[in-house]
């Protein structure tokens, strides 16, 4: 199906989310007319109360369970994706894919274990190389793909080696995805979040009165970041007004170690 003839409303896939970013990202998103579905690994509860909370808001959502790690599942999910776009919103493909979802894992490099540096690979770079792999049959043709990377890929902070290495192969593969789906005008980005007051890591960053303070006072804005920040930051990344921006690293940080 081609633009020209796709159903309304535009439709994303935000893996992750249930909570945190993922979360903030459904609701701009659908704040700005995108129908939405939401993946979530084990925290259905949350998920159905985006989901209701954008119903709420005369919005249509989705929640389906996915554990990005297995690799295995992609196939009976993308069966599941297309029978939902089919059911809830009578479109036979999708138009964004964010590709969110992540966890994060501190330990110095020398404590850094296999088992470790395994989950985060299977996470954070091979689900957003083969799930989107899986998934471009069910997306129209000039439609995007949004891979979710960290500032920490930039600058570095001791314990976050094994994740911020993940984070930059990303970013790499952002770029070759851009280059080879531009013959199907899917442009394809890298958003990095700076630090953010989530759960992420424990919720550090939002619980830890030191490490916020001390974030805010190396950032030229002069706070830490909220996940509306970065919600919005990606409804505009998906929107029309950015359809020329592809390719590219926007890292959303507040001008932190500028």
């Amino acid at each position: 199906m081609s633009n020209a003839t796709q159903k309304n409303p535009t439709i994303a896939l935000v893996t992750g989310g249930s909570r945190g970013l993922g979360k903030s990202m459904a609701l701009h998103l659908a704040d700005r007319g995108v129908g939405v579905v939401i993946t979530y690994r084990s925290a259905e509860d949350e998920a159905r109360a985006v989901v209701a909370a954008i119903e709420a808001k005369g919005g249509r959502a989705a929640a389906l369970q996915l554990d990005v790690a297995d690799s295995s599942s992609y196939g009976a999910f993308a069966e599941r994706l297309a029978s939902t776009l089919a059911d809830r919103f009578g479109a036979e493909r999708l138009d964004h894919l964010v590709n969110n979802a992540g966890h994060g894992v501190w330990a110095m490099f020398e404590q850094t274990t296999e088992e470790q540096f395994d989950g985060l690979v299977d996470v954070h770079l091979k689900a957003p190389f083969f799930l989107t792999q899986r998934l471009l049959p069910l997306m129209n043709d000039g439609g995007s793909v949004l891979n979710v990377s960290s500032g920490l890929a930039r600058f570095s902070y001791p314990g976050y080696a094994a994740y911020a290495s993940m984070k930059a192969a990303v970013e790499t593969l952002t770029r070759y995805m851009a280059a080879e789906l531009g013959a199907r005008r899917i442009r394809v980005n890298t958003l990095a979040p700076g630090a953010i007051e989530t759960d992420f890591g424990g919720g550090v960053v939002r619980d830890n009165a030191d490490v916020n303070k001390m974030i805010a006072g190396q950032t030229a804005l002069g706070r830490v970041g909220l996940p509306d920040d970065i919600g919005g930051a990606v409804a505009l990344l998906l929107s029309p007004e950015a359809g020329w921006i592809n390719g590219q690293r926007v890292e959303v940080a507040g001008g932190v170690h500028l």
